[in-house]
């Protein structure tokens, strides 16, 4: 599939795109969105059409919300809270004041030393019910992208097709902060990447060539017998 073919059109969010075609995944196995909650009820019919059956949500406990509309009887949500701001004071208080905070440049440090927050998200998506697993955090880019870095290594998509991937959600933001009301934290970061002579492409290649997914997850917790099932489902 085209980039463009994996844009997905679902009334209420802005940033929905399935990742297959990306290494093993098959259309409609995996999918990566912004705050599902904002889903009308024409886009929660949208994503049950896709296939999808279960949510991951990755926001904090405090992010969320009523929901837009109700969410179809056939879909389960699952709560991971990826970032667990409350675990690791030191940590985030360096980071939280760091331009690099939720960018490609983050996801080494984080994934060391949240480990099993990154294999609590992946054994989630494993272990769902069956049918499509969509996955998003509030803007659908940063969390989200860690998350879908991590999946797309494992299953065999290469840095370049992954950096694209992450790279698509910048040209949604301006839609997506319209809607909600919210500053534009990526002209921030469009800034802040050309003052350190890089790009949101050319670091995430960087980091996902540094990743050894099977690795990583097996030592942060996941079972072999997770991997096989996670394997199994996108194919």
């Amino acid at each position: 599939m085209t980039s463009i073919e994996r844009d997905l059109d679902w009334d209420g969010c802005h940033n929905v795109r399935d990742l297959g075609g990306l290494g093993a995944v098959a259309r409609g196995a995996l999918v990566r969105a912004d705050g599902l909650d904002k889903l009308t009820e024409k886009g929660w019919a949208a994503a049950y059409e896709h296939g999808i059956r279960t949510v991951l949500d990755l926001r904090e406990s405090d992010e969320y919300g009523a929901d837009a509309a109700p969410r179809p009887d056939g879909i389960t949500t699952v709560r991971v809270e990826l970032d667990g701001m409350a675990e690791d004071a030191a940590f985030w208080a360096r980071w939280t004041e760091d331009w690099r905070w939720g960018t490609p440049q983050f996801y080494g440090p984080f994934m060391e030393n949240f480990p099993h927050r990154i294999a609590a998200a992946v054994t989630a998506v494993a272990q769902a019910a069956p049918g499509g697993v969509a996955f998003h955090c509030a803007a659908g880019r940063d969390r989200t992208g860690n998350i879908a870095l991590v999946l797309l290594s494992l299953l065999g998509a290469s840095p370049e097709e992954i950096a694209a991937d992450y790279a698509r959600s910048a040209a949604n933001m301006a839609a997506l902060e319209a809607a909600t009301g919210k500053p534009s934290h990526q002209d921030f970061l469009d800034a802040a990447y050309a003052e350190h002579g890089t790009t949101a492409y050319a670091d995430m290649i960087t980091a996902a060539g540094a990743v050894r997914a099977e690795t990583y997850l097996l030592a942060a917790g996941v079972t072999e017998a997770d991997l096989n099932a996670l394997r199994a489902r996108v194919a």
